[in-house]
């Protein structure tokens, strides 16, 4: 690969993927964190590390022409959201070439059958503030990809791990339907994006949308843990109450990036694998 400069903006659970893959395949690597602790082995393999805080941003200095990748999550502040969008982009101190921004399932509201075509439908100030972050990324002066993630799970993170610690609780029964996205097949469609031309905005998923209960006696059998208890959806946080089944073929195809993890029969495994030898 030639050598670029790739900026991550957030370089949490799914950015820290990237930053891996992008050194690995010889390219420049700078990311922001709020604590740099949290990514010494990538300073150690070559990032520069910046701190930088959406809640108290600084100015952002970036090589000209560089790929950026806006993976900062939404903020809360008393008690109401606060996309970060606009603090980025206004401290930029170099103009990208080419932006990724990771956003949201969430902005299609409360559609059930979610694909590429499928329009927003934002419900909430939360799912407005996505929105409307997507718009100021795609007006700038770069070529732009948004991401729509559905729920992200993998090593340390999703219903195998709030299961085991006993904090899962089935929505009205397990009826509604889950899409999710294993952080390594994010990863890699988040790094094909940065270094294609592929424009636009797309639902990414894996192919096996299923009823909670479905994955949940997954776990249990896989744990040996007993089946969690029902709750009533005003108990949980809205992002738990989604009814929805994505189809994220579309950008799989344009960006011509397989699944290593098509379905949690394969994905949840192997993020307790990779949990217990790390």
């Amino acid at each position: 690969m030639k050598q670029v400069d790739i900026v991550i903006v957030g370089c949490g659970f799914t950015g820290q993927r990237v930053a891996s893959r992008m050194l690995a395949a010889g390219a420049r690597v700078r990311l922001t964190v709020r604590n740099p602790s949290s990514v010494a082995d990538l300073q150690r393999a070559g990032a520069e590390v910046l701190v930088w805080d959406a809640a108290d941003p600084q100015p952002l200095p970036i090589p000209e022409g560089a790929a950026l990748l806006h993976s900062v999550p939404s903020l809360e502040i008393s008690g109401q959201p606060a996309d970060p969008t606009p603090a980025l982009l206004s401290s930029l101190r170099g103009i990208p070439s080419r932006m990724v921004y990771l956003s949201t399932t969430g902005v299609y509201g409360p559609v059930r059958d979610v694909d590429h075509h499928t329009p927003v439908n934002p419900q909430s100030s939360r799912e407005q503030a996505r929105v409307d972050a997507e718009k100021s990324v795609k007006s700038g002066p770069w070529t732009s990809l948004i991401l729509r993630p559905a729920a992200i799970y993998g090593p340390g993170r999703g219903i195998h791990v709030s299961m085991a610690r006993g904090e899962y609780k089935l929505v009205d029964g397990g009826q509604n339907f889950v899409s999710r996205i294993h952080v390594e097949d994010l990863a890699s469609h988040a790094e094909a994006g940065l270094l294609s031309a592929v424009a636009g905005a797309y639902p990414v998923a894996d192919e096996h949308p299923c009823p909670a209960w479905e994955i949940a006696r997954f776990c249990s059998d896989l744990l040996h843990l007993p089946m969690p208890a029902s709750t009533d959806p005003k108990d949980v946080h809205p992002t738990r109450r989604a009814d929805r089944r994505v189809d994220g073929a579309e950008i799989r195809r344009l960006l011509s990036v397989p699944l290593r993890y098509p379905s949690y029969h394969t994905g949840i495994p192997a993020s307790l694998t990779y949990s217990d030898a790390n």
